[in-house]
């Protein structure tokens, strides 16, 4: 039921700031141009962007360096979504509970996590979706694979609402 209430908040963004309803004003704005305010303060999309893409690069080094509690800072606490292996995991806690118990303690059982190819669509000032690349390269059971990320903007703070993994092992040298 989360899930559902998660992906009806996505596409209720969507209908409110897409085409139909730029097309109420009186001057519309493309299709393409992000929201201009958000209360009294200007919406300066390359800002709010590279905060975003600032929260994925310090989730990648906190993995990196064995500090899974920091890479979950990335995720709003404590009501988080994750979705992967077909299933939704439970919560914040829940999935840092996984992430410790899967990936364990040293840099070998760990892996070294790149994330690329990023890009970010603004669907309205406190919301934006992230889809990119991931590579997790460990000695056993690499993989790689799309994230999908809804971004909100909680407290003046971009973190990730809803993550989506799609998945596939790799074979590494």
């Amino acid at each position: 039921m989360r899930l559902s209430a998660a992906f009806i908040l996505a596409a209720s963004l969507v209908i409110t700031t897409g085409p139909a309803s730029q097309a109420q004003t009186a001057d519309p704005a493309p299709a393409s141009a992000a929201p201009a305010s958000i209360g009294t303060t200007a919406f300066d999309e390359a800002v709010e962007r590279a905060a975003i893409l600032n929260v994925v690069a310090e989730m990648q080094a906190a993995w990196n360096r064995g500090d899974y509690r920091g890479y979950m800072q990335g995720f709003k606490n404590p009501d988080v979504v994750f979705v992967s292996n077909g299933r939704i995991k439970d919560g914040w806690q829940g999935a840092l509970d996984e992430y410790v118990r899967n990936y364990g303690p040293t840099p070998e059982s760990r892996g070294e996590l790149t994330f690329s190819e990023m890009t970010v669509e603004f669907l309205a000032p406190d919301a934006a979706q992230l889809i990119g690349r991931y590579r997790l390269i460990r000695p056993e059971n690499s993989m790689e694979g799309i994230n999908t990320r809804l971004f909100r903007k909680v407290d003046g703070r971009w973190v990730i609402a809803l993550n989506h993994v799609s998945a596939r092992p790799i074979e590494t040298p």
